[in-house]
């Protein structure tokens, strides 16, 4: 990696910063989920609710939040939305009505929007220019361990103490913790602002960004393959169950997708630059075809369910990785941030809605046509890898 032995620390200190912000703002809901479903009255839907919110709120902020990043305000973003973070999560602990609830979680989203991958990206690809793959492969490796971090903690936490000291405690460390690496790291890399360019130059239209080439196609690749992503994993015990998997072997299989993700990112950086970008992502698509594949042929055997969540973990390890870089070779560097917000849209709000798309699929079909339709999206985005120009 680029850059000097302070900027080299500042890139950990994100990635640390970045970890704790999907450990409190992204994964606490499925940490805490099964308490909150014991202790509170407000039904399953009411809570599913909240975190279908937040990612709605995080799509519809991130075209503002990627024009500030373009004018060089990702230091203030990932301080004014940290601590915002935290006033929600303050909002969260003391819930006394799903209103309340709610308003905390479009809170998160928003905070999201403000401090995660996307404005850290744009951050390092503003400092580092084409040499951007080496810091972000390490912020999102470290930062692929959310989920180890989340669960295991949220768990025990709400277990000895309840989940509002659990919240509290998320909100001290978001604080404490997330804050002043989020900040001082952003600040180390310069806050955003990209070397050569002004500081207040307008972002091109969202009209201007889709028609450069590629635009279109990274769109709908990133679109198909969060909704292909999230209708399995946001569904895999249940598909799993259907399928005659037993449970022990299937939380196995689940928790197997977070180190494979770490795995993926793990070997896209010893390949280093001996791997082209685009090489990688056809790769990629090629692992997120065999994976339902795998599915569809285990008939519930152990070796080839595990082998499913292994390549679909890794796949979609490298691709948060891609998804950037794949980004910046369509678009200028000084208004990456809105090009990515522009782009990025489709698939947040396919992340958005892939958990209902997927139980009315299988509600209505079965499990199998799930994994089905599942591989029939990864096939088309396989299709638009390979056309030239697809992907970039």
């Amino acid at each position: 990696m680029t850059g000097s032995r302070q900027e080299r620390a500042a890139v950990w200190a994100l990635a640390f910063g970045q970890t704790l912000g999907y450990a409190c703002f992204f994964y606490l809901f499925a940490s805490l989920v099964l308490v909150w479903q014991r202790d509170l009255p407000w039904g399953k839907g009411v809570l599913a609710l909240g975190p279908f919110l937040a990612i709605v709120v995080t799509a519809i902020a991130s075209p503002q939040v990627g024009r500030w990043v373009d004018r060089g305000y990702a230091l203030r973003l990932m301080g004014f939305g940290t601590l915002l973070g935290a006033a929600a999560l303050a909002l969260l602990a003391v819930a006394w009505h799903p209103l309340v609830y709610l308003l905390a979680f479009a809170g998160m989203g928003l905070a999201a929007a403000a401090t995660l991958y996307e404005v850290c990206f744009a951050l390092l690809i503003r400092r580092f220019g084409d040499a951007a793959r080496g810091p972000i492969t390490k912020v999102t490796l470290i930062a692929g361990l959310a989920s180890t971090l989340s669960f295991p903690a949220g768990a025990a936490l709400a277990e000895a103490f309840g989940w509002r000291v659990a919240v509290w405690i998320a909100v001290g460390v978001v604080i404490c913790v997330m804050l002043p690496l989020q900040v001082w790291g952003a600040r180390t890399l310069g806050g955003g602002a990209s070397r050569g360019a002004p500081r207040t130059m307008a972002a091109a239209p969202w009209r201007d960004i889709l028609a450069r080439p590629g635009a279109l196609g990274l769109m709908a690749l990133f679109a198909l393959l969060n909704l292909d992503h999230w209708m399995l994993v946001s569904l895999i015990r249940p598909i799993l169950a259907e399928m005659g998997v037993a449970d022990g072997r299937a939380i196995l299989a689940a928790s197997l997708i977070g180190p494979a993700q770490v795995a993926g990112r793990v070997a896209l950086m010893a390949a280093g630059p001996r791997l082209h970008t685009r090489s990688a992502a056809l790769f990629t698509v090629l692992a997120m075809v065999a994976g339902p594949l795998l599915l569809l042929a285990s008939g519930g055997a152990a070796l080839l369910v595990f082998a499913f969540a292994l390549a679909q973990g890794a796949a979609m390890g490298i691709l948060t990785i891609l998804r950037p870089l794949l980004v910046a070779e369509v678009n200028r560097p000084a208004d990456y941030a809105a090009s990515a917000a522009a782009i990025s849209l489709p698939a947040m709000l396919a992340t958005a809605v892939a958990p209902v798309l997927g139980t009315w699929i299988m509600a209505l079909a079965g499990p199998d046509v799930l994994v089905g339709v599942t591989c029939a999206l990864a096939l088309v985005a396989l299709a638009l890898v390979v056309r030239p120009k697809a992907a970039g």
